[in-house]
């Protein structure tokens, strides 16, 4: 089965409190047991790495309930049921959602202030509350993979529309943005179409030059994926070289004969995509710019304590 999402887990979550204060951890682990959740369901993480993505709905399914006043938190950690939400178990619902708390005036009102208002432009808000079957935390999280997805996109046709050498520029500011040459003074330098036997960029991990990374850059249109014949040419131009960090990138794809001859050459080449590529650009922030930050911050219990 797939994980519940957290409309489906309102009532087993009402019905845990229904047996006094109940902490949230073995609410957790009880709800897993009764749904008979696989080990990897339990552990599935959210991108952030900080929360399983079950124990995240759990946790919304027990706050929209106390928006609506069906439980109260207790202390850290701790909540229960109120007279309430007795009632509403004793009318016995075959489901509690969005739509069935919305009976409920402070509920509305938890609602109205977390409606989104359509923007001038005419972008199309977001779902009605009631409709929505994703967490607030995962709503976000898709809208950035949305964004990010985008920009991705974006970064890959500029650099297709750019003329050849500022792929090759663009791989070497890359790299030690990235942290390659470390303190060295102009550790980074192309070699552009004169240049050596197919290396197209160089990265000095050293002042002396002893240690070094060559990049082969192919700036391909989508669809024009790399074979193994370019694979296998690059390879021939290294033992002049003598080079053992080697780097082959390109804005399109590697067939996957192409992976199999760089497996098994007796040099390893690392292969770089074209979305690779992209999302090392965005991480280290080279090709793009931060726009706009956004800070989620949570409750300080320590500081209610």
């Amino acid at each position: 089965m797939s994980i519940p999402d957290y409309q489906s887990l309102m009532l087993p979550v009402l019905v845990a409190s229904s047996k006094g204060e109940v902490r949230i951890g073995p609410v957790v682990d009880d709800l897993a047991d009764k749904l008979g959740l696989s080990p990897e369901e339990r552990s599935e993480l959210l991108p952030s790495g900080q929360q399983t993505v079950f124990s995240n709905r759990v946790h919304w399914a027990k706050s929209y309930l106390s928006k609506a006043q069906l439980v109260e938190i207790t202390r850290r950690g701790y909540f229960r049921i109120t007279p309430r939400g007795q009632t509403v178990l004793q009318s016995s619902p075959q489901k509690i959602d969005n739509k069935f708390l919305m009976q409920f005036e402070e509920f509305r009102q938890f609602r109205d202030r977390s409606s989104v208002t359509p923007e001038p432009n005419g972008d199309t808000p977001a779902p009605a509350l009631e409709d929505q079957k994703q967490t607030p935390d995962e709503t976000m999280r898709l809208a950035y993979r949305q964004i990010e997805t985008g920009l991705i996109h974006d970064l890959l046709d500029r650099i297709r529309e750019a003329p050849p050498d500022f792929f090759e520029r663009l791989m070497v500011n890359l790299l030690l943005s990235m942290g390659y040459g470390g303190s060295t003074e102009n550790a980074g330098r192309t070699l552009g179409r004169s240049g050596d036997d197919g290396v197209d960029g160089v990265i000095d991990q050293d002042a002396l030059g002893l240690d070094r990374v060559y990049i082969q850059a192919k700036r391909y249109a989508s669809g024009n994926n790399i074979g193994p014949g370019a694979i296998r040419d690059f390879f021939g131009s290294l033992d002049r070289h003598k080079a053992t960090k080697v780097l082959f990138v390109t804005t399109s794809t590697f067939s996957a004969s192409a992976k199999e001859t760089a497996e098994l050459l007796s040099k390893r080449i690392v292969l770089v995509d074209g979305d690779q590529l992209a999302r090392l650009m965005i991480r280290h922030n080279v090709g793009c710019r931060i726009e706009d930050t956004l800070h989620i911050k949570k409750i300080d219990e320590e500081f209610f304590e």
